[in-house]
């Protein structure tokens, strides 16, 4: 594979994720789930506590912290693959930065919590932004674009100037279009097809489509049935000029990559 597409590897700590909640939540579940990630070659393992599903209910840092500190150290305990905190909230983030991550996944984009630009100032490592419309509560009730596109990359050349202002370098920021994050099927597609688009800031371009509802959607298939697609799309995405790819399946992920490249 080439070195410039990274496969995220998803570590969901949640009881209510959309795909996978509750599946990792004792320490053997957790320590084969890890051991898994780890041999299949994830170049980043993603660490979430708090389900952003579609209408997913927020949950308080400290029940965040308690699903993810363990994680986290355990990871470190293993290996030195980059570790990512998926989190809006700054005392999460600076917790899990002290007990190993490096990096922080925020799908707010910062606006969640005035705090997070300090913790983010605080280290060197790289910080992901994402795009949605909405919140998690109500994203999905009647997502709305004139140009989806145009409308993404708007925001990002905001958030951008704004993150340079407090300090914080263009070279450290990834985006992330936000697939499934207050967008409809078509506003999904088009965002896949125009991955080159938002490369147009100078970040790395970060694609989640990972078994999302839209596979569903198109396909007419339950979530259980979701990874031979989600493998198709990343390979698609990699031909496109994504960066990384955030997955569940890291394995039929990096094989499907490795034969789009082998082909093209």
């Amino acid at each position: 594979m080439e070195k410039n597409v990274q496969i995220m590897g998803i570590l969901n700590l949640t009881p209510d994720s959309f795909s996978d909640g509750g599946c990792w939540n004792n320490d053997s579940a957790l320590s084969a789930r890890i051991d898994q990630l780890l041999s299949e070659g994830s170049d980043i393992i993603d660490v979430g506590g708090e389900s952003t599903r579609p209408f997913a209910e927020a949950v308080t840092a400290d029940m965040e912290l308690a699903r993810v500190l363990p994680a986290i150290r355990m990871i470190r305990e293993r290996s030195a693959v980059s570790l990512s905190i998926d989190t809006t909230k700054a005392v999460v983030a600076r917790e899990a930065l002290a007990a190993g991550a490096n990096m922080v996944n925020d799908i707010s984009a910062l606006r969640h919590d005035p705090k997070m630009v300090d913790v983010i100032r605080s280290y060197q490592g790289p910080v992901i932004i994402m795009h949605m419309q909405g919140d998690p509560g109500d994203m999905q009730v009647s997502p709305l674009y004139g140009d989806v596109v145009e409308e993404i990359n708007g925001f990002f050349a905001e958030r951008l100037g704004w993150l340079e202002q407090q300090g914080i370098e263009r070279g450290r920021i990834i985006v992330d279009p936000g697939i499934g994050f207050g967008k409809t099927l078509e506003h999904n597609l088009a965002i896949l097809r125009n991955i080159q688009a938002f490369k147009q800031h100078g970040c790395p371009v970060l694609i989640g489509h990972s078994r999302k509802s839209f596979l569903g959607q198109l396909l007419e298939v339950p979530v259980t049935e979701r990874d031979c697609p989600t493998a198709l799309v990343s390979a698609f995405c990699a031909l496109r000029g994504a960066d990384i790819l955030r997955v569940h399946e890291v394995r039929g992920t990096r094989q499907a990559v490795l034969l789009m490249q082998a082909l093209s």
